[in-house]
């Protein structure tokens, strides 16, 4: 007979589809086991439709047996009416008399309550299998509810010499591989915002959009000071939303909106701001000074490295990071090297 942590990963492959279309909700996936066979999965698919224990539910052929079976959930079920309703009360109405739960849920309307509530009503309840694997995956949602910011991730990629750019750079400018450029979309795809200071704004003039592979724009965020940057840039087109942190002014139009902040403490008053956009996540593309104060703040909470093999003799020194390497692969003629803070 196959072990709960057999099941619960089935439960985390499941949730994984959702990357990129369920936030600011969780990634959730669900199975139902009756005598060893899966008989009903599901997973939340996009935000505001159902649930995953929802879906696993509404997935089962024959509903008499729910009453002989186990229903599997990475995240504990919500026991509030919200987009949809009560998970925690579906599973009671259908008489589950097991639930294997793989972490609990931090968010306040949840923490401890769906459990308690399937307690109460007899119903047997399993937390803590594939608990660290569970928080993983949603590692944004987590740092969102339990640290009231955004989950960082910094992005950038360096020459042999420790270099992001060379000296005096009059036009965009790419070191990494094909293979590296499309994965670096792909992530682009599973965050919900996007971030890069005026000058990168201004020397690159990106798009920060998503191309290349399919998946939804991030939200664009720029740091803008004096709002100095030109309304032609390709970051003002009318793609997708744009976000401009600045000391002027607070205004909002049909694709921009301008965000005054205090430039002391700046990057604890960006995510302060980000945290009441309910921004959950946010990749930092650029440049070095961007990257290197949330660095300084203590305010990331991964880092994701290009090592490329070329030489740029003289230009602009890459960030300097202290962390945990947690892997090095090879992507194309590059190499990804992901940091965490620890």
């Amino acid at each position: 007979m196959e072990t709960q942590e057999f099941y619960m990963q089935k439960c985390l492959d499941l949730a994984l589809k959702g990357i990129g279309y369920v936030a600011p909700n969780p990634m959730v996936g669900s199975v139902i086991v009756y005598k060893g066979i899966v008989i009903g999965k599901g997973y939340h698919k996009n935000y505001g439709s159902h649930h995953a224990e929802v879906n696993a539910i509404n997935s089962v052929e024959d509903k008499s047996l729910l009453q002989k079976s186990t229903l599997y959930v990475n995240l504990e079920p919500c026991s509030h009416f919200g987009k949809t309703p009560s998970c925690a009360n579906l599973i009671i109405e259908h008489k589950i008399p097991k639930v294997i739960v793989g972490c609990v849920d931090s968010f306040s309307e949840v923490a401890g309550k769906g459990i308690l509530k399937m307690k109460n009503k007899g119903i047997e309840v399993v937390v803590g299998v594939l608990e660290k694997e569970s928080r993983e995956i949603n590692r944004r949602f987590f740092t969102f509810h339990e640290k009231k910011r955004p989950y960082i991730i910094l992005k950038w990629a360096e020459s042999k010499d420790e270099l992001i750019a060379p000296k005096n750079q009059q036009e965009p400018f790419w070191m990494t591989s094909s293979e590296s450029k499309k994965l670096s979309h792909k992530w682009r795809a599973e965050e919900d915002a996007i971030l890069v200071g005026r000058i990168t704004a201004e020397k690159d003039n990106p798009e920060l959009t998503v191309r290349g592979i399919t998946g939804h724009n991030p939200k664009r965020l720029v740091i803008d000071k004096n709002l100095k940057l030109s309304g032609n840039l390709n970051l003002f087109n009318s793609e997708v939303k744009t976000i401009i942190f600045n000391a002027i002014k607070s205004e909002e139009t049909r694709t921009n909106q301008f965000i005054k902040i205090n430039f002391n403490y700046l990057t604890k008053n960006i995510l302060e701001e980000l945290h009441k956009q309910k921004i959950q996540s946010v990749i930092i593309e650029g440049g070095t000074k961007t990257l290197q104060s949330f660095i300084d703040a203590n305010m990331w909470d991964e880092a994701r490295v290009f090592l490329v093999t070329k030489e740029l003799k003289e230009g602009v020194k890459a960030p300097i990071i202290e962390g945990k390497i947690l892997s090095t692969i090879k992507i194309d003629t590059d190499f990804l090297k992901i940091i965490v803070n620890d």
